[in-house]
């Protein structure tokens, strides 16, 4: 019988890396890719997965068993040490039914599916991680690029380049005024004072309000549970419901997972909501806000601008 620590991971594309780090069985093809998603940042990622597994202590070697629903979860409870959870639920009925159970690790903050107390009368470790994965996403929220318009000046730094872009460039008399803003570009915005509203308060969504407050921004939010007035008051957000929240924002960030419930969210019903030239970011996934529709009330100025990060079609099409 094997001495080997068994940690069950919810098998989501993060957290299910861990088969690799700490299980020796790990399967060559899976080894592979992650040596393949690493090659950029870690060419040696053979000798890196050596440290990692020499600083592990008593995680390595150990017996990684990955769960993708509930049901496989609950199959592997009598025998979990450690359970690595994204979102699937740790509950009463589930710390009785785990006698080894000695550490819940949550892959993110938000504990919403783990009865924290029946840990904690168990004597069972409850630990976060702040994913550097939602930090990144949230870093790459776009507002910022969308405000200055960065997507259409990079690297414009000529009177020539500018008027090739359909700028019409020109120096100001600096005797009577200022020179900034001389390439002549409209339309262009600051944060400050501006109202942000969040669709879908998770993790990400937390991450982006952060850096939103940061900017002087006034963040509202939405999501299926109405948030607290302490959760308000911690976030510095407000809570409003859907409609109230498009009417509202002069910026929309849409941070929804991908499911049946979540397709095209955004519609053009949506969009007629909206306040008239507010701007959308899309860091979540593509297919929660209706193509047509967003075509449409760009054309139209509804939509004063738009950036998205995952694409409709991976790798993106020239036309």
């Amino acid at each position: 019988m094997s001495t080997r620590p068994i940690i069950v991971v919810e098998d989501d594309p993060f957290p299910r890396m861990l088969k690799a780090f700490f299980d020796p069985d790990t399967e060559p093809a899976r080894l592979a890719a992650l040596a393949d998603f690493f090659a950029h940042d870690l060419p040696d990622f053979a000798g890196w997965l050596a440290q990692l597994r020499a600083a592990a202590g008593p995680l390595y070697p150990a017996d990684v068993r990955l769960v993708s629903n509930q049901a496989e979860l609950i199959a592997q409870l009598p025998h979990a040490e450690v359970i690595v959870t994204e979102s699937l639920a740790i509950g009463a009925a589930e710390i009785n039914n785990a006698p080894k159970l000695k550490v819940v690790q949550k892959y993110g903050t938000v504990l919403r599916g783990i009865d924290v107390a029946a840990c904690e009368t168990r004597g069972i470790k409850v630990l976060t991680l702040r994913r550097r994965a939602n930090i990144s996403c949230a870093e790459h929220a776009l507002m910022l690029v969308l405000s200055k318009k960065l997507h259409r000046l990079h690297s414009r730094i000529s009177i020539e380049q500018l008027q090739a872009a359909g700028y019409q460039p020109k120096i100001f008399d600096s005797g009577y005024t200022p020179n900034s803003g001389w390439p002549r570009v409209p339309g262009l915005s600051v944060l400050y004072g501006a109202t942000l509203g969040i669709i879908g308060f998770g993790e990400i969504g937390r991450e982006i309000a952060l850096r939103a407050n940061a900017f002087g921004m006034q963040v509202l939010c939405t999501q299926r549970t109405p948030l607290s007035a302490a959760e308000q008051r911690e976030w510095c957000v407000e809570y409003r419901d859907r409609d109230a929240l498009l009417a509202a924002s002069d910026w929309l960030c849409v941070q929804l997972p991908a499911n049946a419930g979540t397709y095209n969210f955004l519609n053009q019903e949506a969009f007629t909501r909206m306040k008239r030239g507010a701007k959308l970011i899309n860091v979540s996934r593509a297919q929660v806000v209706n193509r047509d529709a967003l075509l449409e009330a760009l054309r139209s100025g509804q939509l004063g601008g738009f950036a998205l990060d995952p694409l409709y079609d991976e790798p993106g099409r020239h036309r």
